[in-house]
């Protein structure tokens, strides 16, 4: 059989997907509550908490090239890829618990260096294990179409753990926080996403084959194949989008969670969750919660419209706007397919972010009572940015087709590690540079985020700097040269050469 024409079954897809979803516990908690969890949590400064970031996330970056080839130069009989899936699984839960957890009656100084070297333990680990994944899906086939099909089912599954993450993790934080503390409440949390990633690197391990092999396998160093790829036209272009898309992610985390947290009137939120049935009347001290799922959950909100200070109204609306929009992108994701099919990839993640970025501007135009407003623009931005998803991570596999097609040789690798570098380092700044916008702009302070500097900033941040940045990933992605007609003769070339080798 034509291992470039391999068609996947259902079940390797689940599994693959499997494994994204267990990394997406690490990247989508890191990506929307970390900065704050720091700062309003850990207790530690804005200005320390984004150098935090910014010092473990750009190690991050520069280890990737390193695990890359690593990667590509790990032979054993499971592959060259897959068996890190397994071999950082555990390190990888323990590490995400304590990452997480805050120490008691230690000093400043103290506090400082252990969040740095739990953050940098863990973004090495992710490192370590999500590199190599993500390498895997371009080995696993070389056909196309089944690409599209195997990321549509990956980024299923990544938000449907953002599902969760975006609409559980806050509510159970405040659970287990209830009689202890909020400190508490998240080592509980991140312990139990932590159990359940275990699980799910296992399920890709297990389920999951590699079979394209480069046709020429002659050693090569590690430099010879950097000095290739940075000749890679198409590379260079996805490789500066990807820093500004993923410093758009992480960036807008932030500036949303604080954007619900306290630019939204709370008022206008115990309406909008009132109307859902998610409120009860205040609880008696000392007396147990009521009974049931939600208020297990902690999705039931009790007080009243006028007594909202001390409430969770603000948590349990944020995560529900969390929900509705990753349930609509996880719709709209499996559409991604066909369109690519029809129109091509570039065309469709021109048009989304595009797109992306007027509904991103419109946000800031709301009044803090808009919560349908917001409601509203959440499910837009949805549905145009859905389609991007799956297709960015297969123009990566198609950028290492073309290294392969123009050169002769594939380095799966150091394609998805110097993209993983990118992407980290988007990360990093993402997420630094929101609380220093913050800090340096409109002299953010923790302890009174209320103030009206802090509220402009907050809204700021989430509607024009996303826009911006939006913006700018257009105009990459226009840059960008190989359309549906390359990828196409690209695939065919290369399939007839592997079929030869094969023969031969």
């Amino acid at each position: 059989m034509n291992p470039g024409a391999q068609k996947l079954s259902f079940l390797e897809k689940a599994g693959y997907s499997a494994g994204d979803a267990a990394a997406n516990f690490v990247f989508m908690t890191m990506i929307l509550f970390q900065a704050n969890f720091y700062t309003d949590v850990f207790g530690i400064s804005a200005t320390a908490a984004g150098t935090i970031l910014l010092a473990a996330r750009l190690w991050d970056a520069f280890f990737d090239p390193l695990m890359g080839v690593l990667a590509d130069r790990t032979r054993t009989r499971w592959g060259r890829f897959r068996p890190w899936v397994l071999w950082t699984s555990v390190p990888w839960a323990i590490v995400m618990v304590l990452a997480y957890t805050t120490p008691k009656g230690w000093g400043m100084a103290a506090m400082i260096a252990y969040a740095a070297i739990t953050n940098l333990l863990l973004m090495t680990l992710y490192s370590m294990n999500n590199m190599p994944y993500s390498a895997l899906g371009g080995v696993m086939t070389g056909d196309v179409h089944e690409r599209a099909k195997l990321n549509s089912f990956r980024f299923i599954s990544v938000n449907v753990a953002q599902f969760i993450v975006g609409g559980f993790t806050l509510p159970l934080v405040a659970k287990f926080a209830f009689g202890h503390d909020r400190q508490y409440g998240w080592q509980m949390t991140m312990t139990l996403w932590a159990v359940l990633c275990l699980v799910l690197f296992f399920i890709t391990f297990i389920s999951c084959r590699e079979r394209i092999q480069p046709v020429d396998s002659t050693p090569t160093s590690p430099w010879a194949d950097l000095g290739l790829l940075v000749k890679n036209r198409p590379w260079a272009v996805m490789f500066c989008m990807t820093v500004v898309h993923f410093a758009i992610l992480s960036f807008r985390g932030g500036a949303l969670y604080n954007y619900y947290q306290h630019y939204a009137d709370r008022a206008a939120l115990f309406d909008f969750v009132e109307k859902l049935g998610l409120t009860a009347p205040p609880l008696v001290p000392g007396a147990p919660a009521p009974g049931g799922l939600l208020e297990w959950l902690g999705y039931i909100v009790h007080g009243t419209r006028d007594n909202l200070a001390n409430s969770n109204v603000a948590d349990v609306a944020n995560s529900l706007i969390n929900m509705i929009g990753t349930a609509v992108t996880i719709v709209v994701i499996l559409l991604s397919p066909s369109l690519a099919r029809r129109f091509g990839k570039k065309a469709i993640a021109v048009t989304g972010f595009a797109l992306s970025t007027v509904t991103a501007l419109a946000l800031y135009l709301l009044p803090p009572t808009a919560v349908t407003g917001m409601v509203v623009l959440t499910i837009l931005a949805a549905l145009v940015y859905a389609p991007t998803i799956p297709l960015i991570w297969a123009i990566y596999a198609d950028i290492a087709d073309y290294s392969e097609w123009k050169t002769g040789r594939r380095f799966t690798g150091i394609v998805f590690a110097t993209i993983g570098f990118g992407l980290k380092s988007g990360l990093a700044l993402g997420s630094s540079s929101m609380l220093w916008i913050m800090a340096g702009f409109f002299d953010f302070d923790a302890k009174n985020p209320i103030s009206a500097r802090n509220l402009e900033g907050f809204r700021f941040c989430s509607g024009i700097v996303v826009g911006i940045l939006f913006g700018i990933c257009t105009l990459l992605l226009l840059a960008y040269q190989i359309n549906k007609n390359m990828t196409i003769q690209m695939s065919d070339e290369l399939a007839a050469r592997r079929q030869k080798a094969v023969k031969s």
